[in-house]
């Protein structure tokens, strides 16, 4: 699987980018047929909500899935995103398995 990180108007992290490394490696560990996986950080500074906001989209067989979140911090805002991911990849997996 690759794995590309984008900071959008905010400084990297190499922390970060472990964190996010980490945790994307075990769900293609379980999910082999993942591709490739695109992960964008921002910072919503007009926000009435938390603003540090997650977005990342999966590339596998068929259609692409997407998620994102709007946390207090990036490292919840990852959890949260891959939750929302882990949804979407089971209810793929069940389609393969009918096929």
């Amino acid at each position: 699987m690759t794995i590309n990180i984008q900071y959008v108007q905010i400084a990297t992290s190499e922390a970060m980018n472990e964190y996010v490394t980490n945790k994307l490696k075990k769900l293609s560990k379980k999910y082999e047929w993942i591709i490739k996986a695109d992960v964008y950080f921002k910072n919503e500074i007009n926000s009435k909500t938390n603003g540090k906001i997650c977005k990342m989209e999966l590339s596998l067989p068929g259609p692409r899935i997407f998620a994102t979140s709007n946390e207090k911090n990036y490292e919840l805002a990852v959890k949260e995103t891959i939750k929302d991911l882990i949804v979407q990849l089971k209810k793929r997996k069940e389609i393969y398995k009918t096929h």
